[in-house]
């Protein structure tokens, strides 16, 4: 079975669109940040970090482990030369701190939602793009730990999971 996604582009002026996706959301994209625009390749690097987001929270609850806090932060290295511009590389470095969370706990959500649930970690990881998915994660309960690794690389071409 298939799942369709539907959005409209409507041009606005200049390089300033409006789209409506068919679940009713709406967003401006162009080229000036001031008017709150959307750049369409910075929305695919928060659009990798929040897919990754809502599976890595989804499993953590699933094994009762409470967070204080979570970011995740993206740097995305684009190409200048040849055309298309792609991503050449992704880092997504998820930031968890909480008293009862474990390293471990973190690290397998991030390998599963980087490696099996995701669908952007997957289109992103499908072409030329190398993603690499780390972690740092803080415990600040009885037994304190501030420890950061990585947790899999995907792409290009292939999904491999780094080893634990």
């Amino acid at each position: 079975m298939t799942r369709q996604r539907t959005a409209e582009l409507r041009h606005v002026a200049g390089e300033t669109f409006e789209a409506a996706t068919g679940s009713g959301r709406r967003m401006v994209f162009g080229d000036r940040a001031e008017a709150a625009e959307l750049s369409p390749v910075e929305t695919l690097a928060v659009a990798l970090a929040a897919c990754s987001a809502m599976d890595v929270v989804s499993i953590l609850a699933k094994k009762r482990m409470s967070f204080d806090s979570y970011r995740i932060r993206v740097v995305a290295d684009q190409r200048d030369e040849p055309y298309p511009q792609v991503f050449t590389r992704v880092d997504v470095v998820h930031e968890v701190e909480g008293p009862r969370i474990t390293e471990a706990a973190v690290r397998r959500a991030i390998e599963l939602s980087a490696t099996k649930y995701c669908p952007v970690s997957a289109m992103v990881a499908a072409g030329e793009t190398i993603v690499h998915h780390r972690y740092r994660v803080s415990c600040t309960g009885p037994e304190p730990l501030d420890v950061e690794g990585e947790a899999a690389v995907t792409g290009p071409w292939r999904r491999d999971v780094a080893p634990a």
